[in-house]
């Protein structure tokens, strides 16, 4: 892509986690995930494959307490990227929408860079016994994601009965959302709102 780089880099370090993340919009799906939490790295890795992001990150938390503080915080961290990483929002789309099957699994994500954060988080987890990663924090991510990232992001899980699945289909659909939104439109000529700025 011709023009500035659309690209950031963002730490973060409290008493409770330590992150370092750097995002590009127009990448090509590389990623680098180096977190405690393996399941979250499959997700980040899933996300940003689909949305052509490329990511690196690293991160260490007090997993040892539980995993809340590192999942919120790598949701921070990553929506603080991603609204440094678009900058004036001049020339992009602006809006994405993505309906995504994994298996049995079926999600929908809704997505508008209106600078305004707000999520609206309709997914239900099948319960089984045992997850490997407490589904519990996955709308805590998504709401810190949308708090730095400051735009809405409506989500759904329209059919699924594996865990896995759902959340999978979950962040993949977000992804090509993201990836429709954060596009360049050449026939937009400058920030796509009728205000003359986003938020």
């Amino acid at each position: 892509m011709a023009g500035k780089a659309r690209r950031a880099t963002v730490k973060r370090k409290t008493k409770e986690t330590e992150i370092s993340l750097t995002l590009d919009l127009d990448g090509s799906g590389q990623v680098r995930a180096a977190t405690p939490l393996g399941f979250l790295n499959h997700m980040l890795q899933s996300l940003c494959q689909h949305a052509l992001f490329d990511l690196s990150v690293k991160a260490r938390g007090d997993v040892e307490i539980d995993a809340h503080h590192t999942v919120e915080d790598l949701g921070l961290t990553l929506g603080e990227a991603l609204n440094q990483a678009l900058g004036d929002k001049k020339k992009i789309h602006r809006f994405g929408y993505a309906v995504l099957p994994m298996d049995e699994a079926l999600a929908q994500a809704v997505v508008d860079l209106s600078g305004r954060p707000f999520l609206d988080y309709q997914v239900e987890i099948p319960e089984r016994e045992q997850w490997e990663f407490d589904a519990n924090l996955v709308p805590e991510f998504f709401r810190a994601l949308v708090s730095a990232g400051k735009f809405t992001l409506h989500l759904r899980l329209l059919a699924g009965t594996n865990y896995h699945h759902c959340l999978e289909a979950v962040f993949k659909s977000l992804a090509r959302a993201l990836r429709q939104a954060v596009a360049m439109d050449p026939r937009q000529k400058g920030v796509p709102s009728s205000k003359g700025r986003l938020a």
